[in-house]
């Protein structure tokens, strides 16, 4: 029988404790999915933990285990929506170049890829994360203050780019909040109330090109013919 080296005890406990890390998180996730699904098309009042232990096979006691409650649940999704978010319009932009077409592009990517290809993700995000408790509010404010914020890096950049200033020095960020709060208000009419998921390309569109022009009209007239864009 081969001798045994120092160490080998250590590493065969260090893969172990890999595996039940890798098995946690896959029991995490199993369970945030399921209650994604539940929270987007049940309501996050009527999806009981139960329901969600149901649904990703596992025990009210695992639930439980990894989640406080209802609201740390979807407070953790959140803020992977968040993220995910703000990943799909930053890669939109920035791979045009941060330019006023770049930003065009980012905001059909909100309704074409965003809003189109992760619904359920929407409904939580614009719909079941408003009115509930402090906590889950103060949680969505920070969301929507990284993506404003997102936004007016974005318009600055812009400027920056295309050598064009604002007229105004709040300019900038009165369109960052506005674009926050019309993407939002017509995603929830179209896609959450009209169910018209099929209309929000052209919808989104008309959306993107009302605010492009807005986003225009503050920039100051260029010096010199030739310069910026208007």
């Amino acid at each position: 029988m081969p001798e045994k080296k120092p160490g080998d005890d250590s590493k065969k406990m260090t893969k172990s404790a890999l595996r039940r890390q890798r098995e946690r998180e896959k029991r995490v996730e199993t369970i945030l999915r399921a209650a994604e699904t539940l929270f987007a098309n049940e309501g996050f009042h009527k999806a009981g933990m139960e329901q969600i232990a149901d649904a990703a096979e596992v025990s009210v006691g695992a639930v439980y285990f990894y989640f406080r409650n209802k609201e740390d649940l979807l407070i953790r999704m959140m803020d992977e929506i968040g993220y995910l978010l703000r990943s799909i319009l930053g890669r939109e932009f920035k791979a045009h170049g941060g330019t006023l077409e770049g930003f065009k592009r980012a905001g059909h990517a909100f309704f074409e890829v965003f809003c189109v290809n992760y619904p359920e993700q929407a409904a939580i995000l614009f719909r079941e994360s408003v009115g509930k408790s402090d906590l889950v509010e103060q949680r969505r404010k920070v969301i929507f203050d990284q993506c404003t914020s997102d936004v007016l890096q974005a318009l600055n950049t812009v400027s920056r780019n295309q050598v064009v200033a604002f007229k105004g020095r709040f300019s900038a960020e009165v369109i960052a909040v506005s674009i926050m709060g019309i993407y939002e208000r017509v995603a929830y009419h179209y896609l959450l109330w009209q169910d018209r998921a099929e209309d929000l390309t052209d919808i989104g569109r008309d959306a993107v090109a009302f605010i492009a022009g807005g986003v225009s009209n503050l920039f100051e007239e260029p010096d010199q013919e030739g310069r910026g864009e208007k």
